[in-house]
């Protein structure tokens, strides 16, 4: 487990290539700055070192332009796919002093974000296909958030039947990383984060 803990924000990360291979396909990347958290994963498509060249292309762009505009970084992402295998991005900002998250996907990541309070769960739905360097037609989404919101991102290697529930019972993103590993069978690429906003 790799573990983020920040004033503003509490994470864990789980990443596992598909048994048999020694590099996953799956690549994700986090930014921490005074102001914001930016938080990336990618499924390249395929398994092993030829669909990992794809998903790097994630960090390669987030470390040296996170201070762009989401929409921007997922066309940095696109451009870079070109004569590559092509990867599901998604992508999310957190804006500590809006307290406001940006989020965007192409393909079959999935993230949820979870109100405890008002027991409400956010899913935004993500644009089919993948990125593969052809013109790709985005839709970035931008919500509110409030204090304790419990966070989960995941590629399609990990497979659950009823996130709410999960999510609502573990209640904070150790737990809920915890809770994932026991219930998910990854015979796939596997990577997944549990987070809260905590300010």
């Amino acid at each position: 487990m790799e573990k983020i803990r920040h004033q503003y924000i509490d994470a864990c990360i789980f990443n596992e290539a598909k048994k048999g291979n020694f590099e996953s396909g799956d690549s994700y990347h986090t930014v921490l700055t005074d102001d914001y958290f930016i938080c990336s994963v990618a499924d390249g498509l395929g398994s092993g070192p030829v669909a990992r060249e794809s998903s790097q292309v994630i960090p390669q762009i987030l470390r040296e332009h996170h201070h762009e505009s989401i929409d921007s970084l997922m066309n940095r992402f696109n451009d870079l796919m070109v004569q590559k295998r092509g990867a599901a991005v998604a992508i999310f900002k957190v804006d500590f002093k809006s307290k406001t998250l940006e989020y965007s996907c192409v393909g079959n990541i999935r993230f949820y974000l979870y109100r405890k309070g008002t027991d409400e769960m956010i899913y935004p739905l993500p644009v089919m296909g993948y990125l593969s360097g052809r013109p790709q037609k985005l839709h970035t989404q931008l919500y509110t958030y409030v204090e304790d919101d419990l966070f989960l991102i995941h590629s399609d290697g990990v497979e659950l039947r009823n996130p709410k529930t999960l999510m609502r019972r573990s209640g904070f993103p150790e737990q809920l990383y915890y809770d994932i590993l026991t219930t998910i069978q990854t015979g796939d690429d596997a990577t997944f984060i549990t987070g809260s906003l905590l300010k």
